[in-house]
């Protein structure tokens, strides 16, 4: 199978759409454990196809924790060299991953820190010409093609303690208040402090009818 035909049969299994950059205004993002609006920028629709190409190479989900992991990946590339945006977005996606699987999100970067990304200009070209064949060549092309030093490792290893720190960070700024309005609206609404405060059913799962009739889970995507 060819890369593209990879990355569309990507795209149907978890019920993107083939064409998955284009979305609405704004995307519904974990951010911890809470499921945020937040503005689709360009520099998502930008970036988007080669992340997606990470889920693939790096056998991440695309779940809340898949897309911790992907997204530690990333950071652990570099992808702040390449988009300081597209590092914001990774820390997103990071604090809820730190929040699930703080041990799988290490492992993640630690694997970064070995690998290369697809995000620098050269590179997205190269991907476009059809210079890897499939999933498989990109692999070799991009997974744990690096040995850092031991000091450099260690430096790395504050590194991620640094994007931790800004991760939960981005969680208090942003789930917070997202919090705050959402109890203001339940309390305008009515609900009893039993209603507001009960876990609201999860909707990371949205289930569409394939043509057979069965039900097939598409998660809602987050970062990138």
């Amino acid at each position: 199978m060819q890369l593209e035909e990879e990355l569309a049969a990507f795209y149907r299994k978890h019920g993107f759409g083939e064409d998955s950059g284009k979305r609405s205004l704004t995307v519904p993002v974990y951010t911890g454990c809470m499921l945020v609006p937040l503005p689709n920028v360009e520099t998502r629709h930008k970036y988007l196809k080669f992340h997606d190409l990470h889920h693939l190479v790096g056998r991440y989900g695309v779940g809340r924790v898949g897309e911790g992991e992907v997204s530690a990946w990333e950071l652990g590339t570099g992808s702040l060299l390449a988009s300081p945006t597209l590092a914001f977005m990774n820390l997103i996606a990071l604090s809820t991953g730190l929040v699930l699987e703080p041990r799988r999100m290490w492992r993640a970067f630690a694997r970064g820190m070995r690998s290369r990304n697809l995000y620098a200009a050269s590179v997205r070209a190269r991907v476009q010409s059809g210079e890897w064949e499939n999933v498989r060549a990109l692999r070799g092309y991009l997974l744990e093609v690096r040995l850092p030093s031991r000091v450099v490792s260690t430096l790395r290893a504050a590194e991620f303690g640094l994007y931790a720190f800004l991760a939960m960070a981005i969680h208090a700024l942003i789930a917070v208040p997202a919090l705050v309005a959402r109890t203001v609206t339940d309390i305008g609404l009515g609900l009893s402090l039993f209603e507001i405060v009960r876990p609201k059913k999860r909707v990371d799962l949205v289930y569409r009818r394939t043509a057979n009739n069965s039900s097939k889970p598409t998660p809602l995507r987050g970062a990138a």
